[in-house]
């Protein structure tokens, strides 16, 4: 049994953020009832398509990243009748999760003030750029802008070239992650005390609390920290990029045991008691020196030779690209690629993060546009009649 395994939320979701936080309960086995807008053709992510996406109009790969292990319903929550069906849903579920702007959820009846007549318990998570306060509610918001406004393109690159943000829409996924901690949260609470309640998650907030210690270290001091060559940590030394023979290495001795194991494996154990080199105050303050002496020591060998040497010892990785990371041995021979049968072909993507001992993550595709919505509602107690009549009225 999987730990969410009758847990049920409602998802009014789009894009990245929203269905990146419910894929998480989803994978963790919790039923996610996606609701979708017939007439706008689906969520927006059924229409990401990149390169040679051999699945049909109306689904991607994009989107089958997101949403697997879900279902999907069409329901216009903009009409008094689908509102109603809102309501009944609602009634057995835990939780409502949207990734609306944050003026939306109050139109939209998505608040815990809205349907709490229907379930005292239900937990309201909201997902929104800035917020469902203040002048910014309204706005629209994105990745990208999260990581420009909050500092982080000043933080990623050489410290001579242009801003940089990072390469994956990291602001959406821990945004994503967070929405879920609250949900399951809520929940938690909601079945102690009986009563549920509105949970805020914002992009913004989200990209400010990543900044961490960088934050605080302007906060309390005024260090406004900038970039550092080579990917280098701010004060720490060997951390960083280096050299080897026909490319780079990533090494880092965060602790002071692993430089002289790192001088011993380069045939170089003179470095360890070097005074230049003997601290780490004292490396930082010659890192130029340091990083030209491990530059030539590293090339001698390619990085692959040196990751043998130092497999256990000193804490070091390849630098690799999206195919390299993916076809290496270590991922090849785990289970951290799954396999997903789609109609349309065999589908690969990476695993969960979190793993449930004994227990294997649910490997259902994404599903097709309101592909659950006669089933969901007929369990509501719908005949088919009163179905039809939201059909052909364009409720659902």
């Amino acid at each position: 049994m999987l730990p969410l395994q009758g847990v049920c939320i409602i998802a009014v979701e789009q894009y990245g953020a929203g269905p990146f936080g419910t894929l998480q309960l989803a994978d963790m086995g919790a039923e996610i009832i996606k609701i979708e807008n017939k007439r706008e053709g689906g969520e927006l992510g059924r229409h990401v398509r990149h390169g040679q996406d051999f699945l049909p109009q109306g689904d991607s790969l994009f989107y089958q990243s997101f949403n697997r292990n879900k279902r999907s319903i069409t329901l216009d929550l903009k009409h008094a009748e689908g509102q109603t069906v809102l309501h009944d849903l609602a009634r057995g579920a835990d939780g409502v999760l949207n990734n609306l702007r944050g003026d939306q959820p109050a139109k939209l009846g998505l608040t815990y003030a809205d349907l709490k007549a229907a379930n005292p318990r239900i937990v309201a998570v909201h997902l929104s750029a800035y917020g469902r306060e203040g002048k910014r509610a309204g706005w629209p918001g994105f990745d990208y802008l999260m990581q420009a406004e909050a500092g982080y393109l000043a933080l990623t690159g050489e410290p001579e070239g242009p801003p940089t943000r990072m390469g994956l829409s990291l602001v959406d996924f821990s945004t994503g992650v967070q929405a879920a901690l609250a949900m399951v949260s809520g929940i938690l609470a909601a079945r102690a005390t009986g009563e549920g309640r509105d949970l805020d998650v914002s992009l913004f907030d989200t990209a400010l609390a990543n900044l961490s210690y960088v934050a605080t270290w302007y906060l309390s001091a005024g260090i406004n920290q900038g970039r550092e060559p080579r990917s280098s940590h701010p004060n720490i030394t060997p951390s960083q990029l280096y050299r080897t023979a026909g490319g780079w290495i990533f090494i880092m001795c965060n602790k002071d045991k692993f430089w002289p194991e790192l001088t011993a494996c380069l045939g170089r154990p003179e470095w360890a008691t070097d005074p230049r080199f003997e601290s780490f105050a004292k490396r930082l303050e010659h890192r130029a020196l340091l990083t030209r002496l491990l530059d030539e020591a590293l090339m001698e060998k390619t990085t692959a030779e040196w990751l043998d040497i130092f497999a256990g010892r000193v804490p070091a990785a390849p630098v690799n690209d999206i195919a390299s990371a993916l076809d290496s041995a270590f991922v090849k021979g785990t289970d951290r690629v799954m396999e997903i049968d789609h109609p349309a072909g065999r589908l690969r993507m990476v695993a969960p993060a979190i793993r449930s001992a004994g227990e294997a993550p649910p490997r259902r595709p994404a599903p097709e546009l309101g592909g659950d919505t006669d089933a969901v509602l007929q369990a509501l107690g719908y005949d088919a009649s009163r179905i039809a009549r939201l059909r052909q009225a364009g409720v659902i």
